[in-house]
């Protein structure tokens, strides 16, 4: 039986995610009975202070025992928030600290739901391990932590010990990964069943909506990005940017690059794949007005960056989303 302690973090933590995961192991646990088996997991919710609420006071919820007199757990799993990330990470110093200790102390495994990747993040314990947290998220994240091997488009990471899972309610994905690693597949499958989960994403591209990642201090690449931003539809080129904005090629590409995570070209495709996007999503054209809109002529490529950057085709995405 996995002794599993699940946190509850100050200030505005997702109320989903503790009380989803907290249903899901328990009903697990009947079931594993029912089926002449011991409890898979032994859930203990601990809490930063003595009545913590969620949803702007919405609900409450009683710990069954307090940070500081908590330790000693297989599994500790950290739900997402919703506040401002230094407020968060201020607010919580006890508990990252906490987090460090039984993970080097008592070798505890480390499970976040969707933004509760940047407290294990600010304990040291995802320098040079993959994870993911909420799309969202991707751009702070990597600015706070470089050294995390972030993948935003995952929907769950596993790292020696150190579990992740994408935003909001795809964290549920990674509740069923712990299942089905800890208690077997058919413990996994029937939960996704009552639970109505599915189990095969993988990936958060289909969410995902381009921000202009301008949380920077470098105001040339950021006049870079408002023009690829206005410009995009016309054949723009990495050259001819570097030009303009008076840097050397070289330059331009390591700048932009640590300044907005991706390369110039990366940039313009995300930029123009984000107007083929809404376009797909509010007009009745084919996929030439698609092509169109997003300053692209060549069908081919298109579809395949579409298929990129979405995990769609244009086609498919459309019938998903369309307003």
């Amino acid at each position: 039986m996995k002794k599993t302690a699940l946190l509850l973090p100050r200030g505005e933590t997702m109320g989903s995610a503790v009380v989803g995961p907290y249903a899901i192991f328990a009903r697990v646990n009947e079931f594993m009975a029912s089926q002449g088996q011991p409890p898979a997991f032994e859930v203990e919710l601990v809490g930063c202070e003595p009545a913590p609420s969620f949803e702007e006071g919405a609900f409450r919820v009683s710990p069954h025992r307090q940070l500081a007199e908590a330790a000693g757990y297989d599994l500790a799993i950290i739900p997402g928030f919703t506040g401002e990330v230094a407020a968060m990470l201020s607010a919580n110093r006890p508990l990252i600290a906490w987090l460090k200790e039984q993970r080097e102390t008592h070798g505890t495994e480390l499970a976040s739901l969707c933004s509760g990747a940047f407290f294990i993040a600010a304990a040291g314990l995802l320098d040079g391990k993959k994870c993911t947290t909420h799309w969202a998220y991707a751009d702070e994240f990597r600015t706070r932590f470089p050294r995390a091997n972030l993948m935003p488009e995952r929907i769950v990471t596993d790292d020696r010990g150190i579990y992740a899972s994408g935003g909001a309610y795809s964290s549920l994905n990674l509740v069923l990964y712990l299942l089905e690693k800890f208690s077997g597949k058919a413990a996994a499958v029937w939960a996704a069943k009552v639970f109505q989960i599915d189990p095969g994403r993988r990936s958060q591209k289909p969410f995902v909506i381009f921000s202009n990642q301008g949380a920077h201090q470098d105001e040339a690449i950021a006049r870079v990005q408002e023009h690829i931003e206005r410009h995009y539809r016309e054949g723009l080129t990495v050259t001819g940017l570097a030009g303009r904005f008076a840097f050397s090629r070289r330059n331009f590409l390591r700048r932009f690059k640590e300044a907005t995570g991706n390369t110039p070209i990366e940039y313009l495709q995300r930029v123009r794949i984000e107007a083929a996007k809404r376009n797909l999503e509010t007009s009745f054209g084919g996929i030439g007005e698609a092509l169109s809109a997003a300053g692209y002529s060549d069908v081919k490529t298109f579809r395949r960056l579409f298929k990129k950057y979405t995990g769609f085709s244009p086609m498919e995405y459309r019938n998903r989303y369309r307003v």
